[in-house]
């Protein structure tokens, strides 16, 4: 019998809907997009058929929120032609050649060109504009030491956050505090989130690359981006350092959350990756629908695991693009089911409770 190669894990609220009502692309009012960099790879397949068979049948629009390389994807989903997006992006992304040990600056200055490829001439209008979608990007604005660009200062910020992460997820305001970008359209759905402060920022053809650049701009790796337009003044940063899966209700209405997403599980802040004990669950999971891949399929995968920052450091360019290559068509069998459930209405007989 052939092995599963995608999962489908919902919360409670979820698995009762979706095995009542069957799968249907209106259930989903929120759409997340979790931080993990080259995780992406994995899900670029179930990226394509989201976008480009399920989306269309939508009769209202969908809120996207994305943090890191989440708000990468879903400036893809937000352009006219999604798919040609998301190929352009894939392609630049595993195409990535740098020395061994790369500048931030380096690093960045590769960064502003993906979005330049992905946005084209006028791309900022359309992902602001796209009828399908609403674009919502999550980063951080950075206090004190953790602003600096001097390396050692702002690792001396990244081990104070660390250790005040450790006895509280609130204490990380001391370090950073949230700030959403929002499609103004619509409120989203998860404009109130819970925790910490958070400021709102309407996004901009002035301002969407620098949203998009920052919320990927991971500390120590790649530079921040300084005084957004129409942002509290400050420097911003990566959007997973709070929110790295995700841990709050992010559909604060009626609906569901669609999440395709490299894990079973979501692990709320970037400093709680190792902190077993701080995965989120109850509320924060109750209207989920977590699309991962199955074990199996991870395991039968080239070095037995999806792709990840350490294939910079520890293979060569040649031996990762060759690897990362060979995961993206892997993933085709995980949209190969995706396609196959929604097709033939047996949601109900795949679904698993999320823990």
């Amino acid at each position: 019998m052939a092995y599963k190669a995608l999962r489908f894990l919902a919360g409670p609220t979820a698995h009762e809907t979706l095995t009542r009502d069957g799968f249907d692309v209106d259930h989903f009012q929120v759409m997340a997009g979790a931080s993990g960099g080259p995780k992406w790879l994995v899900l670029s397949r179930l990226d394509r058929v989201i976008c480009g068979e399920l989306l269309p049948a939508r009769k209202n629009p969908l809120f996207l929120l994305g943090s890191s390389i989440g708000a990468w994807r879903f400036s893809c989903y937000a352009k006219e032609d999604p798919l040609a997006a998301i190929e352009i992006f894939e392609d630049a992304y595993v195409e990535q050649r740098y020395a061994k040990k790369p500048t931030a600056e380096e690093v960045t200055r590769e960064t502003r060109r993906f979005f330049k490829l992905i946005a084209g001439v006028g791309g900022e209008r359309e992902m602001l504009e796209n009828a399908r979608v609403r674009l919502n990007v999550m980063t951080v604005r950075c206090r004190g030491a953790s602003a600096s660009e001097r390396p050692w200062l702002q690792g001396l910020g990244l081990i104070a956050a660390a250790g005040a992460n450790l006895l509280s997820r609130k204490a990380l305001s001391i370090s950073y505090e949230r700030v959403l970008f929002f499609d103004s359209r619509d409120e989203p759905p998860f404009s109130r989130l819970a925790g910490m402060p958070m400021h709102r920022v309407k996004l901009s053809e002035a301002n969407l690359e620098d949203a998009v650049v920052a919320s990927g701009s991971i500390p120590l790796v790649l530079t921040g981006v300084p005084d957004i337009v129409g942002a509290p003044a400050g420097m911003y940063r990566d959007g997973g350092v709070v929110d790295y899966h995700f841990s709050d209700p992010l559909s604060q209405g009626s609906g569901l959350v669609l999440y395709p997403h490299f894990y079973p599980y979501l692990v709320p802040g970037w400093f709680d990756k190792s902190l077993t004990w701080r995965r989120a669950r109850g509320a924060a999971t109750d209207k989920i629908l977590l699309l991962s891949p199955s074990e199996e399929f991870v395991s039968r995968l080239p070095y037995g695991k999806i792709p990840d920052r350490r294939d910079f450091e520890n293979l060569d360019n040649d031996e990762r693009i060759k690897y990362w290559r060979k995961v993206v068509v892997e993933s085709e069998r995980m949209a190969d089911e995706l396609r196959a459930v929604v097709e033939r209405g047996e949601i109900a007989e795949r679904l698993e409770l999320l823990a």
